[in-house]
């Protein structure tokens, strides 16, 4: 039963006594006793060395939970009055766990855990793979030392972080244990609950754009609230992307570009810029070249707006990066194994306008687009002059003979500044993709056919098998026309006829169309030819038609001028009350919409108070759930000093220590006392058992001798059943025969009167003459009575109406006799009052 305080600093007292003999479990039951104690409900300063000693307990026995809810206790108590002590006091818990993981880790040779999950560190599947698996001491030992610190740090980064959520007053303390939760998470690589994280952290900003109302609830329209969001938030890109994690680093795109959007200031040009940085990683990884040169060109436009100090070497470095990726964007649309197969086109436009939107931009952007800009801006003149010609030969100049060699000069540049320039290096396997599609497209425009060796000497960067995979992903994108004849290794370009590529095929170095493209275009050059021959032909013919075309349209403009003219003005009155009328409707709208927001608001204040009553009653029942456990405690210490009293008692509890018998069941309790009784009569039933086999022996022996007799009297019993069958069976036959004969009796005595039956039926049978006299009498009949029916009814409405008229010309009178005595009566009154006057 838990001791009870009158002053804090005597439990304080009694834990520091407990701790001196090595017992800290009953030290921290002491200190759990008054943290949760209503007595001590407000906040006094020998709160914090309290809790911060029950902290220290928990961090040393691993009890995660006690400390949570010691953390959300010490909450309550301290919220209101001093809330840099529940600052001090979560710094503190959190040190003193990172300390002991830092601990274990240095006693551990273990650095990085494989386990995946710490919330689910035993699996099925582990401890069959231990039970089987061949690791030493050593592994064992740092799995016992590592993990459950590992996963205590874990569970106290989330707690804390639960704890403080969506509270102005601790924002701060929030954002930087959030921070030192992803450098864990980066430190020990823990990927699953990095992602963990990652949703808590996103799943508590919704719950501060819902719960906005409350009173410490923190305002997101705060600057400095904004500031800490984005710093935690490029914090956590920054994790994913070093742990390459590009899922969960695009979500963190998502999140910053959801802050910005709710911020009401521009932000920072630092932290674009980082962001921009961040997010051309993120699509690059991804495989989306279009979008990562995009988020370049963002990077390099903010930074000649905003850096004044931009050096030389600065400029250059910057232009020829984004130059490289703006032509390593691949010619035709990039496109999934998956979106092949699949006719994915309105999913993958959507997703470049969800796309750019998280760049600002209004429209996706394309590789031509991003070339233009990158001439109109004129950012060639910055870029190294081993650089500056590339844009020319790949997308200007037409040298198919020429163009890999100089292409070739370019990235080996590049390779060469793996040590300055470390990031140009991914972009060389996409430039001589895009170098080798240049080619075909111009080899194709000046040969019709051309051997595959002749076209691989012109590739020497690649091998047969990608160059022949380039011609197929060319072919099948529509780009080029080309056929490949294994037979003599040929290419022919253009051949058929029938067939040409797409008309928005990608703008490039251009000399003439293949057969094919002219034959499509064959139509309107001719077209074209004969209207620009009948131009300069002109006839007197066609000039005399065109002026009287033109004096008619001049001759009904004239006539009907007016008309249009009040036409068009009332199309514009009409216009004009069509706005009206869809502003009318959109403020509708905008006031239900309204209204349907506070609805909606009103059920979510509904629901919070559900909720606030729905803790109320847990915490009680929760208290009301201690007082029983502390009742049971001590039913179960008077029934064991009672048990112990007795003889038996002191036997069954001789060797238990009486401080743990008080944390046992009652039921374990006289499980024990059961127990003894059992060893006791045990020897009794020892004595027992030798008579007992006697007595299974002799029932035995008389079983053995009882068979032959029970099968005799068997087959005795078996002869009597059948003789009784055999004679119940022939009785029933002599019964049934009996049956059948006094049957046939009946029948022939009953068809002696079949003939009688017959005449009687044709003698009952009326003829038609009687019949006939009978309708006759009826129908009379009818008439008779129908004539009698129609007088007699005559009669009473004659009489009903005489009888109403009577009564009526009586209740009249009646009325008038009524009137005339009140008349009288009150002339009689007025006569005695009159009289009583004048007396």
């Amino acid at each position: 039963m838990p001791a009870y305080f009158q002053r804090p600093e005597n439990a304080l007292k009694r834990a520091n006594e407990f701790l001196e003999v090595g017992k800290k479990q009953p030290a921290l039951d002491v200190l759990y006793d008054v943290i949760k104690s209503k007595k001590h409900r407000t906040w006094q300063k020998i709160h914090e060395p309290i809790m911060v000693k029950y902290l220290e307990l928990c961090v040393d026995l691993r009890k995660s939970h006690l400390a949570k809810e010691g953390l959300y206790q010490y909450k309550n108590i301290c919220q209101q009055v001093n809330i840099k002590s529940l600052e001090d006091v979560v710094r503190a818990y959190l040190k003193l766990a990172e300390e002991k993981t830092e601990t274990a880790k240095g006693e551990s040779q273990q650095m990085v855990l494989d386990i995946e999950d710490l919330d689910n560190i035993q699996t099925p599947e582990s401890v069959l793979l231990s039970a089987v698996s061949g690791e030493d001491t050593q592994d064992r030992t740092d799995r016992l030392l590592l993990t459950p610190w590992v996963k205590f740090l874990w569970e106290s980064y989330r707690q804390c972080l639960d704890l403080l959520r969506n509270n102005s007053k601790v924002e701060r303390l929030y954002h930087d244990i959030a921070q030192q939760a992803f450098k864990f998470c980066l430190q020990y690589t823990r990927k699953a609950e990095f992602r963990k994280l990652c949703d808590n952290l996103r799943m508590h900003l919704g719950q501060i754009q819902r719960h906005h109302n409350q009173s410490t609830a923190i305002n997101l329209n705060n600057p400095e609230s904004q500031s800490m969001h984005l710093e935690t938030r490029l914090v956590q890109l920054d994790s994913a992307i070093a742990m390459e994690l590009w899922q969960e680093a695009f979500k963190a795109v998502e999140d910053i570009h959801g802050l910005f959007a709710l911020s009401k200031k521009p932000p920072k040009p630092q932290l674009m810029a980082n962001y921009y940085n961040k997010v051309s990683t993120v699509f690059w990884k991804s495989g989306n070249a279009l979008f990562h040169a995009c988020t370049l060109h963002r990077l390099y436009h903010l930074s000649r707006e905003m850096r004044k100090n931009l050096t030389q070497e600065e400029m250059q470095r910057m232009s020829t990066r984004v130059l490289l990726a703006t032509l390593s964007i691949p010619i035709t649309p990039e496109r999934t194994d998956i979106a092949r197969l699949l006719d994915m086109d309105g999913i993958i436009v959507e997703k470049h306008r969800r796309l750019a939107t998280l760049l600002g931009l209004q429209s996706p952007p394309t590789r031509q687009s991003l070339i233009n800009d990158m001439v109109r801006f004129n950012l060639l003149q910055y870029i190294v002059p081993e650089v500056k010609e590339l844009y020319n030969w790949l997308e200007m100049d037409f040298h198919p003979l020429k163009l890999s060699g100089r292409v070739a000069k370019v990235l080996n540049w590049v390779r060469d500044q793996s040590e300055k320039e470390a990031d140009l290096q991914q972009y060389v396997p996409h430039l001589q993709s895009n170098t080798i599609l240049r080619l075909l497209q111009q080899v194709a425009q000046i040969y019709q056919s051309i051997e595959f060796s002749r076209l691989a000497s012109l590739v020497p960067f690649v091998d047969a098998f990608q160059l022949e995979r380039s011609i197929v992903d060319a072919a099948r994108h529509c780009d080029l026309q080309v056929r490949i004849d294994h037979t003599t290794r040929n290419l022919s370009f253009g051949s058929d006829l029938n067939y040409s590529t797409k008309e928005d095929s990608p703008v490039g170095p251009f000399l003439q169309n293949m057969p094919s493209a002219q034959i499509r275009n064959q139509l309107t050059a001719m077209s074209s030819s004969l209207a620009k021959a009948i131009q300069v032909i002109k006839p007197a013919s066609m000039l005399q038609e065109r002026e009287e075309q033109s004096h008619l349209a001049i001759t009904a403009y004239l006539k009907n001028g007016r008309k249009e003219h009040q036409r068009i003005l009332a199309r514009r009155q009409t216009i004009e009350e069509r706005k009206e009328r869809l502003e009318n409707l959109n403020i509708q709208r905008e006031k239900e919409e309204l209204e349907q927001r506070e609805a909606e608001l009103q059920k979510v204040r509904k629901a919070e108070e559900e909720r606030l009553r729905q803790e109320a009653k847990e915490r009680e029942k929760e208290r009301i759930m201690q007082e029983h456990e502390q009742i049971k405690k001590k039913t179960v210490r008077e029934r064991l000093e009672q048990i112990k009293k007795t003889e038996l008692g002191a036997k069954a509890f001789k060797y238990f220590d009486i401080e743990n018998l008080e944390d046992l069941d009652p039921d374990f309790i006289m499980s024990k006392q059961v127990e003894q009784l059992e060893k006791e009569k045990r020897e009794l039933q020892d004595r027992l058992k030798n008579q007992e086999k006697k007595i299974d022996y002799f029932e035995r022996a008389k079983r053995l001798e009882e068979i032959p007799l029970i099968k005799k009297a068997y087959e005795e019993q078996r002869v009597k059943d059948m003789e009784l069958w055999e004679l119940q069976e022939e009785e029933r036959i002599s019964n049934m025969k009996v049956e059948r004969e006094k049957a046939l009796e009946h029948k022939q005595r009953m068809s002696r009167m079949m003939q009688d039956k017959e005449n009687f039926c044709l003698c009952s049978l009326p003829s038609k003459e009687k019949l006939k006299q009978f309708q006759e009498r009826l129908v009379e009949e009818r008439t008779k009575r129908r004539e009698e029916r129609k007088i007699h009814r005559k009669e009473d409405r004659r009489n009903t109406f005489y009888r109403n008229k009577e009564e009526e010309a009586q209740r009249i009178h009646e009325e008038q006799l009524k009137k005339a005595m009140e008349q009288n009566s009150r002339n009689t009154l007025k006569t005695a009052t009159a009289a009583f006057i004048l007396l």
